[in-house]
């Protein structure tokens, strides 16, 4: 029978937490190895083992942030109401998410990478594909309201999502800009009429 491998000395869940709030922080670029082990309490040699490289744990760390904190916008567009109430609640889980972040630091999809060096393209690449799902999942919602008699049967529901991904985006930016909650709600309030209903 094979023996076991000493078990580790640190709880990874919780190192990936941090990590993630590193990342959330300080950007994929901006984040340094001795940040990453310092934050997650463990020494180099414990991270390679665990995670294998600062790519691999970013991935994971955008991975285990959609299924965390990004779910707040997704669980919102699932809610019950009118197109504007739905709106309204994701734009609002999207400012309270970016200002609950490390530093003020925005949404991790938008602010993990915007602009980088060559070899991490294809990171940028990634977390523009979380971008495209939730402007996806916007114009799903919109459609809905459509099919609902809740927007009109021409209503421009590409139109709407993008632009509604946009205000998420520039949300996020806003926030990391220092802006407050008052003047972020006003920027949704805004957005939101748009749309018909308030």
């Amino acid at each position: 029978m094979a023996t076991r491998g000493r078990p580790r000395s640190f709880d990874r869940a919780l190192a990936l937490q941090r990590a993630m709030d590193v990342f959330w922080a300080k950007g994929y670029e901006g984040a340094q190895l001795t940040d990453l082990t310092a934050a997650m309490g463990i020494n180099p040699p414990s991270f390679y083992a665990a995670f294998g490289c600062k790519e691999a744990i970013f991935r994971e760390a955008v991975d285990h942030y959609e299924a965390t904190v990004g779910f707040r916008t997704v669980r919102a567009l699932q809610k019950t109401g009118t197109a504007r109430e739905v709106m309204v609640a994701m734009l609002t889980e999207s400012v309270d998410t970016a200002l609950a972040a490390p530093g003020h630091g925005g949404c991790l999809f938008i602010v993990g990478i915007v602009s980088c060096a060559k070899e991490n393209e294809p990171l940028r690449r990634h977390l523009e594909g979380f971008r495209r799902t939730t402007v996806a999942r916007i114009r799903r919602r919109l459609d809905r309201a459509v099919s609902e008699g809740d927007l009109s049967a021409d209503a421009d529901t590409r139109g709407l999502a993008i632009f509604f991904g946009t205000m998420i985006q520039g949300l996020s930016l806003q926030a990391r800009d220092g802006a407050s909650r008052k003047d972020l709600l006003r920027v949704v309030a805004a957005a939101a009429s748009v749309l018909p209903g308030g």
